[in-house]
């Protein structure tokens, strides 16, 4: 798809926060418990069925929060980028269009990732590290993979999964967000059956702070106008150094 124009949505924006607020009020409120419940209710499923008669689930969870599976989920991630890319039907300067438009989604991964980091200095531990007599599958298995996190809340893989989906829906279309989404819902799974994070850490953290914060660049001129800035050089510099003969 072309680029869509830089456009202002107010109504989305408002829909896409209120829902953010709606579901950190959910975990917030003292007199709702259902996130306490359900973190509590995926933990100790998942942790039980990772015992020593069950090594292949053992070995399949450890393998998926092994470092390998991240560049593995990188390539996956970098071959629906290419996806969009080949989906754009407008062909000139289509590699330094959606140059810009990954350039402008890097850079929002960042700004958010620091906001993130100073706005929200409370640290959770992940379920492993709060329960005891747990099953860890570091323990179980003779290769590299994570079961801990000091810092487990929000979930960082997921936002940024979310992240990278929201700019696919944005700039590539239906059918390449929907697998992005899909994509992004499998790959949060991994840290939450191998315990290092509660449910609630991905899919109320990290999906409310994106509902509240991408809405504001995504439903605004800010991506769009940030990406053709980015192009409009990319294209100056490529004239400049090959210039047409």
């Amino acid at each position: 798809m072309t680029q869509p124009p830089s456009s202002f949505h107010p109504l989305r924006i408002l829909f896409y926060n209120l829902l953010g607020i709606a579901l950190v009020l959910s975990w917030w409120s003292p007199n709702l418990l259902i996130w306490e419940e359900l973190d509590d209710a995926v933990f100790f499923v998942t942790n039980a069925w990772l015992h020593a008669d069950n090594m292949a689930w053992v070995t399949f969870v450890a393998a998926v929060n092994n470092r390998w599976f991240d560049v593995v989920s990188f390539l996956f991630l970098l071959a629906i980028y290419l996806w969009a890319i080949r989906r754009d039907p407008v062909a000139e300067h289509r590699l330094l269009r959606w140059g810009g438009i990954g350039i402008t989604m890097l850079l929002t991964a960042g700004i958010l990732s620091q906001a993130v980091r100073y706005a929200i200095p409370w640290e959770r531990h992940s379920p492993t590290l709060v329960y005891d007599d747990v099953n860890l599958i570091t323990q179980m298995v003779g290769f590299s993979t994570k079961d801990v996190s000091a810092t487990s809340f929000p979930g960082d893989h997921g936002m940024m999964l979310m992240l990278f989906t929201a700019f696919m829906w944005r700039f590539a279309g239906r059918s390449v967000g929907l697998v992005s989404a899909l994509f992004a819902i499998l790959k949060s799974f991994p840290r939450i059956l191998g315990g290092a994070h509660w449910f609630s850490d991905i899919f109320m953290g990290a999906l409310a702070i994106c509902l509240i914060t991408l809405p504001w660049v995504l439903c605004t001129p800010v991506a769009p106008a940030t990406a053709r800035a980015i192009t409009r050089g990319m294209v100056a510099v490529k004239t400049r150094l090959l210039p047409a003969r």
